[in-house]
């Protein structure tokens, strides 16, 4: 049994980085390729595990080239594969790299991960039980994302939620999650309201609180996060790690320093510092997974 367990979708990341996005029937030329391992979930059990967490990631992935790139970045990061392999083919992403500020927009396709069902959940249920943290996103189908929240809520096991990418969520899953994790534009979007740094963040939070939900972590990237459970509201600055790189997976890092943190124990305070800083290290580096840095090297910018 691990301590965390993670929901969600493996997708191979191949990214471009180039000057701006091509229009509909334009080519543009590019300043460089790669090809990483990606996937919030993924990418959120490989951040958790190199941050020092104990790590199952559950998911679909296929019998292929990418599936055999998911099994080595797993191994590599210390995340135990808990999930299943099918003749589906495993997740891609799109990844466009602005090559001046770094900043990316995505198109990603789950592949086998995409047939997640509750049925699925219902079968994982006694790793899920067995955690002390249980993470989900939105890349896998919404019900069994809410299916995996009410067999940890049931179980005892803290639940996070980070709601990416953004869409409507009803309030009977937001009454399931012990936390969720909304960007500004997530936030913005499940509120209703123009969410825009502390401020903001903070009405935002209040407002995704009174739906159900048991405390609110906005990120706020350069301005760090906002942090409301109704008794304490915080707001955690961000740190500077050194020049951006690139901003893919930042969220990711953000997300699985936290579970790492919580499933230690720490204090709230604490645990987002803890995510903070690994997603300040996160962007110093290109790719998602590959950049995930290692608890030694979060404690030492702490």
């Amino acid at each position: 049994m691990a301590d965390i367990v993670i929901l969600g979708i493996f997708a191979a990341d191949t990214a471009y980085r180039a000057r701006r996005l091509p229009q509909i029937g334009e080519t543009v030329m590019g300043e460089g390729f790669a090809l990483n391992a990606g996937g919030k979930g993924s990418n959120q059990s490989v951040a958790a595990a190199r941050a020092g967490g104990d790590v199952a990631f559950l998911s679909k992935i296929g019998r292929d080239t990418f599936g055999a790139l998911a099994r080595r970045t797993w191994d590599e990061a210390g995340v135990a594969f808990a999930g299943d392999e099918t003749d589906d083919p495993t997740g891609a992403a799109f990844i466009f790299v602005d090559a001046e500020s770094g900043d990316n927009a995505i198109i990603v396709t789950p592949g086998a991960a995409g047939t997640i069902t509750p049925a699925d959940l219902d079968r994982w249920a006694p790793t899920i039980g067995g955690a002390r943290v249980f993470v989900t996103q939105l890349e896998q189908p919404r019900d069994a994302a809410q299916r995996g929240l009410e067999i940890a809520r049931a179980a005892g096991v803290r639940t996070v939620l980070n709601p990416a990418p953004a869409a409507d969520i009803p309030d009977e899953m937001l009454a399931l999650c012990d936390l969720i994790t909304p960007n500004e534009s997530e936030a913005a979007l499940l509120t209703g309201m123009s969410v825009a740094g502390p401020t903001d963040a903070e009405a935002a939070a209040a407002r995704l609180r009174a739906r159900g939900a048991g405390a609110v972590i906005v990120t706020l990237g350069e301005a760090g996060a906002l942090y409301h459970d109704g008794d304490t509201v915080l707001h955690i600055p961000a740190l500077n790690a050194g020049p951006v790189v690139e901003t893919t997976g930042a969220g990711d890092a953000f997300n699985g320093g936290l579970a790492a943190a919580l499933a230690e124990g720490q204090p709230i305070e604490r645990a987002l510092r803890v995510a903070t800083a690994t997603a300040a290290l996160s962007v110093t580096r290109a790719g998602a997974a590959p950049s995930m840095p290692t608890r030694d090297e979060i404690d030492r910018l702490l």
